[in-house]
């Protein structure tokens, strides 16, 4: 019915392949072992279901429950697109599963036939156009092609000529003077597929070859497939249209086609998506990695977007009444106190200390006798601004008086409290809590190169500085500093040595990102006693949302201190982890997805 004049679906070029079958799902959502037989058309007392080869159509009136047809629509084969028609209340079976199914956006229009059919509909030849039934392999290939060109589901080639070859299809081509297939169209007869009372019909996959075939094609095969259905003694047919398809509905209108009220169901699946996403709000290209992951979780589930401030990454977000702001993933939801409590390195440390957590020891630098007394009584330190964030005036590894006091210095450019820390050794782990609970895990190591014995390390350096920017829109470069310097001194290489092949080489202290570090998922090696102590950490400072830093000597082992708290970690960062899935639960919980069927009783699941 969704004629092509009106609405292609667009697939990905692998999908396109002719005649390709597609990996099919069963009811439950597993995969239908290689081999199985293609459906043809599936009718039992719950209703009957009629496979197309592109997808499935499902006679919503045939079916005695909603539930039933909830089944049905979730068992679609992948890279299917199934469409359920004349389906009563269609809106309520949507309202109950909005996150798995939506009311298609386009108008149903009706062609009534016999007596009461339009003049304007009875005429359409086009000179050297020949309509013709689908014969052979070779017709179907064509139809696929022209599919294909025109952003369609593509369909087994089997199955299209099954289907032609069966009364309950009336499958058309156009034929041009030189033999070749440029157009389609495919009409299904209800009353041989399930009997229908109402003796109607429906089009479907109504589309032409837009660089081959002549004027009026389309009207042709229209014009064919009414004279057929007519000749059945069919009392109509039906077709739909996308809303925004005014030159396609101008046709039909031309030719005697009226509205209905008819509404189709379809489910949310990648091929559907431009049919329910809203559509990109302004700013949303100028947005960084980590608020436009957020933004586009909530598009996908019909959330409203408005991009309030591309460049600060601020959102607001509307569902039904509920509206709320967001700056990447700190929202209203994240309270003053509890962002003061993780802006304030210090205040973090008091209270973790205070909830029976472990953390470094750890002294305000005060610029005198006690500096070196705390230096002298741990050994080598960590020197850090106690407000600030991406790693700025941080020095690692401080171990001279000269040496620390002019790591206090650099630490001051950026705030005027400065904490110094005992340097603990192991691996830079960062844990994205979500509403207190472990969402994800992963494993930051400094920005390092690899030596190819031809270039220096200079060059190597702005080499990886340039591939970790690509790989992040630009959010991750390896600065070219004294730290640098420093880093690769320590390791026996100048800037201008040729770094031999294969050797690697650690060019910065610390593991954040935004200096060149990389991130690697770790989630599933997580020891339980690290998650626990950073779910009491997120509820100690009684914040919903939290990256925390720790050292540990590796991520299966249960030895750790805390570092600090980011009241604003980077989501982007932590994929295939569903980080953003997660913060829109907090935000939306009513967007959540049902974790079982619903059922009419209201014991069967989420509605």
């Amino acid at each position: 019915m969704t004629d092509t004049l009106a609405t292609g679906t667009a697939r990905t070029d692998r999908e396109r392949m002719l005649g390709r079958r597609r990996e099919r799902v069963g009811p439950g959502g597993d995969p239908v072992a290689p081999g199985t037989p293609e459906p043809r058309d599936e009718t039992s007392s719950n209703g009957v279901v009629l496979d197309c080869g592109w997808g499935r159509l499902v006679f919503g009136q045939t079916f005695g429950e909603q539930v039933d047809v909830a089944d049905v629509l979730r068992s679609e084969a992948v890279g299917a697109r199934d469409i359920c028609i004349y389906l009563r209340d269609p809106h309520v079976l949507v309202s109950r599963l909005p996150d798995e199914l939506f009311i298609d956006p386009s108008l149903t229009y009706r062609l009534p036939l016999g007596e009461r059919r339009p003049a304007a509909a009875a005429s359409g030849a086009v000179s050297g156009l020949t309509i013709r039934p689908l014969r052979d392999a070779d017709d179907a290939d064509a139809v696929n092609r022209i599919y294909a060109r025109n952003g369609m589901v593509t369909a087994p080639v089997e199955v299209l000529v099954a289907n032609a070859a069966s009364d309950r299809f009336l499958h058309l081509v156009a034929e041009a003077a030189t033999g070749e297939v440029v157009g389609t169209i495919t009409g299904v007869d209800h009353v041989a597929v399930f009997a229908d009372p109402e003796r109607g019909a429906s089009l479907w996959c109504l589309t032409v070859d837009f660089n081959t075939a002549p004027p009026g094609t389309g009207q042709s095969l229209l014009t064919a497939l009414a004279d057929r259905l007519d000749e059945r003694g069919r009392a109509f047919v039906d077709l739909s249209v996308l809303a925004e398809n005014s030159g396609a509905i101008r046709l039909y209108e031309r030719l005697g086609f009226h509205r209905t009220g008819t509404l189709c169901v379809k489910r949310k699946n990648p091929i559907n998506e431009r049919l329910f996403l809203p559509a990109t709000p302004e700013g949303y290209d100028e947005l960084n990695p980590y608020a436009k992951i957020v933004a586009d979780e909530a598009m996908r589930r019909g959330i409203r977007v408005e991009v309030t401030d591309p460049r600060w990454g601020e959102l607001r977000l509307t569902s039904g009444g509920r509206t709320v702001h967001t700056r990447e993933s700190l929202s209203e939801l994240t309270s003053a106190v509890a962002m003061s409590r993780c802006d304030d390195k210090r205040v973090t440390r008091r209270i973790l200390t205070q909830a029976g957590l472990s953390v470094p020891r750890g002294c305000t630098a005060t610029g005198d006798a006690d500096d070196l007394a705390f230096l002298t009584d741990v050994g080598p330190v960590v020197v850090k601004p106690a407000r600030g964030e991406q790693g700025n005036g941080i020095t690692v590894g401080v171990r001279m008086p000269e040496a620390l006091a002019a790591a206090v210095a650099l630490a001051r450019r950026f705030c005027p409290d400065v904490l110094i820390e005992e340097l603990r050794e192991g691996e830079d782990l960062r844990v994205v809590v979500i509403d207190h609970d472990v969402v994800a895990a992963a494993v930051r190591r400094p920005a390092q190169i690899t030596g190819d014995g031809l270039h220096d390390v200079t060059e190597l350096i702005e080499r990886q500085s340039r591939r970790r920017a690509a790989a992040t829109g630009g959010e991750s470069r390896i600065p070219v500093d004294d730290m640098t310097r420093e880093v690769v001194a320590e390791a026996g290489y100048r800037m201008h040595d040729v770094l031999p092949e294969g050797r690697v080489l650690t060019v910065r202290r610390t593991a954040n990102l935004h200096t060149g570090g990389t991130i690697h998922d770790v989630t599933a090696e997580l020891h339980p006693a690290i998650a626990e102590a950073c779910v009491a950490a997120s509820r100690a400072l009684d914040i919903p949302v939290t990256g925390l830093d720790l050292l540990v000597p590796a991520p299966d082992r249960p030895e750790h201190v805390f570092i600090e708290a980011n009241e604003r970690p980077g989501l982007a960062n932590h994929e295939p982890q569903p980080t953003a899935e997660r913060f829109v639960d907090l935000l939306f919980p009513g967007t959540r997805a049902p974790q079982r069927l619903w059922s009419p009783s209201g014991t069967g699941g989420a509605p």
